[in-house]
C-alpha cells in the first residue's frame, strides 16, 4: 500500500449479513435461499470497488477489538485495503448489517451502527495528529463520507478546518439517515451522492425523475449533486450543467451496494479523467453490472 492514499473513505466498517432468494417476497414471507457474510458498510463498499479500479483507499472507521473485528481487519487486508488508520476500540463491539433481498429487490434491513456513533470524532484522529493531515495543514485531495456518522459530528464536519481542502464525496448510507447530511448541504467542496427518495428528503418534497431531483438540490445550494433512480437516468448538476446517462438494463441478482459501486465508479471515472455525461455513463454501467452479479472493474 502506498504511502498517500488516494482517497480517504470515512464511515461504516462493518459485516454485512444478506439472505438473498430468487423469489419476489413480502413482510412475513418465508422462502428458501442463501445467507451470507461479508466486508460491508458504505466505507468499506467504496473502498473495495476503487482497489478494485486499482486505486488505493485508506479507512477511517471503528473496529472492534471483538472476534468479528478481528476477523474483518484479516479480510480487509486480503482485498489489499488500508487499515491503519482505523480507530480499534477495546470496548465497543464491530457493528454489522443485515437485509433480506427477494428478486423483487430490497425487503428490509438493519443497520447496527451504533460503535461507529459512540466513536464520534476519534476515528477522525489520523487528519489532525498530523498521520494524514493537521488542522493547519488540512488533508488535500478526495475523502468519501458516508451519513452512518451522527448528526452532531457530520456538522462538526461541516465546518472543521480538517475538511477545508478536500474534495468531498458524500453518501447518506440510506433514506432514512438522508437528513442527517443537511449541514453538508452547503460545503463548497462536496459532491452529495443521493437517489431520488433521498434527495426529496434533502428538500423537502417527491421527485420522479433524477434530472429534477438534482437540480433542486443546487437550487439549495449544493455545490454538486449526483442523483440516481435505479433503472432509470442518473443526472449530474452543478451551477452550469446537469448531464444525464442511463444504466443498460439487466437482471438484478443483488441490490446492498451498489449505490456504493456506484459512488466509487464515479469517482473512478474522474480520478482517470473523465468528466460530464462520460464519467456518470462509466459510473452506470458499473452499478449495473454489480447488480447483475457480474464484475464491475
Amino acid at each position: 500500500m502506498q504511502k498517500n492514499p488516494d482517497i480517504l473513505c470515512i464511515g461504516s466498517v462493518l459485516w454485512d449479513v444478506i439472505g438473498s432468494s430468487t423469489r419476489a417476497m413480502q413482510a412475513g414471507s418465508d422462502v428458501p435461499g442463501r445467507i451470507n457474510k461479508l466486508p460491508g458498510g458504505v466505507a468499506m463498499n467504496i473502498a473495495m470497488t476503487l482497489r478494485r479500479f486499482d486505486l488505493h483507499p485508506s479507512l477511517l472507521s471503528v473496529v472492534g477489538h471483538d472476534p468479528e473485528g478481528i476477523e474483518l481487519i484479516k479480510a480487509a487486508k486480503v482485498l489489499d485495503l488500508d487499515t491503519q488508520y482505523l480507530y480499534r476500540s477495546q470496548d465497543l463491539p464491530t457493528d454489522q448489517y443485515m437485509a433480506i433481498e427477494g428478486s423483487n429487490g430490497l425487503i428490509a434491513a438493519i443497520a447496527d451502527a451504533h460503535s461507529l456513533e459512540a466513536a464520534g470524532d476519534k476515528i477522525l484522529r489520523p487528519l489532525e495528529d498530523g498521520r494524514l493531515g493537521t488542522a493547519e495543514r488540512p488533508f488535500v485531495g478526495l475523502i468519501a463520507l458516508d451519513g452512518n456518522l451522527t448528526v452532531g459530528l457530520l456538522a462538526q464536519i461541516a465546518t472543521s478546518p480538517l475538511f477545508s481542502r478536500s474534495d468531498l464525496r458524500i453518501a447518506p448510507a440510506s433514506p432514512g439517515k438522508a437528513e442527517r447530511l443537511l449541514p453538508l448541504l452547503g460545503h463548497t467542496g462536496a459532491t452529495l451522492y443521493v437517489n431520488v427518495e433521498e434527495a426529496g428528503l434533502l428538500c423537502q418534497t417527491e421527485f420522479y425523475d433524477a434530472q429534477t431531483a438534482a437540480q433542486s438540490l443546487i437550487a439549495r445550494g449544493a455545490n454538486r449533486a449526483l442523483v440516481t433512480h435505479g433503472p432509470k437516468s442518473a443526472a449530474l448538476a452543478d451551477e452550469q450543467n446537469c448531464d444525464t446517462a442511463a444504466p443498460p438494463a439487466v437482471m438484478a441478482s443483488r441490490v446492498t451496494g451498489a449505490g456504493d459501486t456506484f459512488m466509487a465508479a464515479h469517482i473512478a471515472a474522474e480520478l482517470r479523467g473523465q468528466r460530464g455525461v462520460a464519467a456518470l455513463q462509466f459510473a452506470s454501467n458499473a452499478a449495473a453490472a454489480y447488480v447483475s452479479g457480474k464484475s464491475e472493474g
